[in-house]
């Protein structure tokens, strides 16, 4: 039984009353007041709506075109050429057309109405993403939504709020947590090769001014522009963190506390159109609230650390700069080795991650390894976007689950206040409601 948008916008206790009732698809995972909604989901083709078909959206839309079992009945861009390349690929791949929406930016209202759509898929401008993953949880559908979830602390608590409202899984699609090397070294900690994790070190290193920010050939305004004119903040916080929460078992034994945030001044983005375009480009003299690196510092309630940057306006190469600690040893991914006290061959000195990656595969990376590289991001897209399917048709809990996509999102609004205030510490809030203290590690687990 699919359940229509209108039928969510009643009371909650009317919403869950009314899913288990009509026997609707979830199960198997519990709600926070302790109660399991009904059957399985029945065998039949996942049907999938993607919301936002640009570049991002389409990329994945191809690799979910890869997929058996699916089925695309509605796609929604407010860009025509957008869209009707979207549907070609569909078509493309042997499957019907799907039915198009665009007529305006909430046009994936009407969408969401249909009865045959069990899940979307969400790759629009970042102040959509949060209206749509709300809107789609309340009609009854799964959401995978786009890094990140939410832009402000008001968006995070509305995604909790109706996750537990509706009982409906929302998953970010924070792919980096799904890197084969940081589910190897996830392996590895809970093992107890590196001891009690003490502090963990993570960036988002990646020179974004010369195409994603703006355009490369003119200089103008692309859609994330506006952002770096109005905050100073981390921007992008959520692939630093991907890993990190799995590492330090937050949300299952441990939670963030507070954070400290600083950012320099901003020089990059003028500086850059001052070399590629000359003075008289407008935005060589431009203003922009946004410094050109933040640095953040997260503590636990368990007396952990975590330092994380954000560097997308200055010339580098790409980099994330993992690095994990604990009372037996050290994971350092940029220079892809170990230093394991008492297991390693030389004191103090390090060795090859690589032996390890390979010892400590995750099942998850066994079963793709031979296609991996035909996939973006080294195959951790195909991974998440599998894993999210295989939730839908189960009627299961999504491996990332909406505490985990409101805290990681969480981090921009709160390094903007702590900028803003003078890098003062500030709190986090506990979107579990305290069920991180008695919650068991759930992502990656293996038998």
């Amino acid at each position: 039984m699919s359940i229509r948008r209108r039928d969510f916008i009643k009371t909650n206790a009317a919403v869950v009353i009314g899913m288990a009732a009509g026997g609707a698809r979830f199960q198997n995972f519990c709600l926070p007041e302790g109660r399991f909604l009904a059957e399985p989901m029945e065998k039949k083709p996942v049907r999938i709506a993607v919301l936002g078909t640009g570049n991002r959206g389409r990329g994945l839309l191809s690799i979910l075109l890869g997929m058996e079992g699916l089925e695309f009945p509605a796609l929604c861009d407010i860009q025509p050429v957008h869209l009707e390349m979207a549907q070609d690929l569909v078509v493309k791949s042997g499957r019907e057309k799907p039915e198009g929406y665009g007529k305006d930016e909430t046009d994936y209202r009407r969408l969401l109405e249909r009865d045959d759509i069990d899940a979307v898929v969400i790759a629009s401008y970042w102040e959509w993403h949060t209206p749509m993953a709300v809107d789609a949880m309340k009609a009854g559908k799964y959401a995978a939504v786009e890094v990140p979830a939410a832009y402000t602390l008001e968006e995070c608590w509305e995604l909790v709020r109706t996750h537990e409202a509706t009982g409906v899984p929302c998953m970010m699609l924070e792919n980096w947590s799904f890197r084969r090397d940081n589910l190897a070294v996830l392996n590895m900690i809970r093992r107890g090769l590196l001891g009690e994790i003490i502090h963990c070190h993570c960036a988002h290193s990646h020179d974004c001014i010369d195409h994603w920010f703006f355009d490369p050939d003119t200089g103008l305004d692309r859609w994330p522009a506006k952002y770096l004119v109005h905050h100073n903040r981390d921007q992008y916080p959520t692939h630093q963190q991907g890993p990190v929460l799995s590492w330090l078992d937050i949300g299952c034994g441990d939670y963030y506390d507070s954070i400290v945030s600083r950012a320099t001044k901003s020089c990059g983005i003028n500086d850059y159109f001052l070399r590629r375009f000359g003075p008289d480009h407008p935005n060589a003299k431009r203003i922009f609230k946004q410094g050109d690196i933040v640095s953040s510092v997260v503590r636990t309630k368990k007396g952990k650390t975590i330092v994380i940057n954000y560097d997308m306006q200055l010339p580098r190469p790409y980099d994330n700069r993992w690095l994990i600690q604990g009372s037996r040893g050290i994971y350092d991914e940029g220079k892809q080795a170990v230093y394991l006290a008492g297991k390693s061959p030389r004191y103090h000195q390090w060795e090859p991650f690589g032996p390890y990656q390979e010892l400590y595969e995750h099942s998850w990376w066994k079963a793709i390894r031979g296609r991996a590289g035909e996939f973006s991001h080294g195959g951790t897209d195909d991974l998440e976007l599998r894993l999210f399917v295989e939730a839908v048709r189960n009627g299961t809990q999504t491996p990332l689950d909406v505490y985990d996509a409101a805290l990681m999102s969480a981090n921009g609004p709160l390094s903007e206040e702590s900028i803003a205030k003078g890098g003062v510490p500030v709190a986090y809030p506990d979107f579990t409601s305290g069920r991180w203290q008695t919650a068991k590690p759930k992502f990656a687990v293996e038998g």
